[in-house]
């Protein structure tokens, strides 16, 4: 039987997804609560009963891309192989970020950010300050463990995120280059852990697998 909270929390992320569809259409300023609700097909009225104004529903849409993207990133960590735990990161990291939806919305929390900055404070700490935090901590077990040589282990997990991102991100917020494709956002991904692992590696700890 379906309990009266899951049936809300059900409305509650379809509202979130028709939202998101329109913000994405049309940005966050020519986005309305009516056109969300025709976009859902109800009244707007019923918006009301789960958030306030347009604010907290696109604040609710951020969460959710943020909480969701970093959950993969660090769910893509495994015992092992430091070079294979780092690409499969880097893969979780990469592919939302450079999606179209990653990308309209971190430009339009550039353009919302001097309205109000609470929103790309949100995106912030949700999604890339909870992803390198889940990074550096894995790197710090690998340096316990010897299979890496970092004295920061945070400037370590800034690095290779600055390794990941290379000049391709720029060039996708800029409108130069299409979305990459599965095949080169991996490539990507292994280029920047064999260049970190060259880097940090201990010897020959990045090949070493746990039993």
């Amino acid at each position: 039987m379906v309990t009266v909270a899951r049936k809300r929390n059900q409305r509650r992320e379809a509202i979130i997804d028709a939202a998101r569809q329109v913000f994405f259409e049309s940005g966050y300023t020519a986005t309305t609560m009516s056109r969300i609700a025709a976009r859902l097909g109800g009244a707007k009225g019923a918006l009301y009963n789960y958030f306030g104004n347009k604010e907290e529903l696109f604040e609710a849409m951020v969460r959710d891309f943020c909480t969701c993207w970093a959950d993969r990133m660090v769910g893509a960590i495994r015992e092992g192989c430091p070079t294979e735990s780092l690409t499969a990161f880097a893969e979780q990291y990469l592919a939302p970020l450079c999606s179209e939806q990653g990308v309209k919305l971190v430009r339009e929390l550039a353009v919302e950010s001097h309205r109000n900055p609470q929103l790309s404070r949100i995106f912030y700490a949700f999604g890339p300050v909870r992803g390198r935090e889940g990074l550096a901590s894995y790197l710090e077990a690998c340096n316990a463990r010897g299979r890496i040589n970092a004295s920061d282990c945070a400037l370590a997990a800034d690095e290779f995120l600055a390794l990941c991102r290379g000049s391709r991100y720029l060039e996708r917020l800029l409108n130069l280059t299409c979305p990459p494709t599965a095949a080169e956002i991996r490539a990507q991904a292994a280029q920047a852990a064999g260049t970190f692992m060259r880097m940090y590696g201990a010897g020959g700890a990045d090949l070493a697998v746990d039993r």
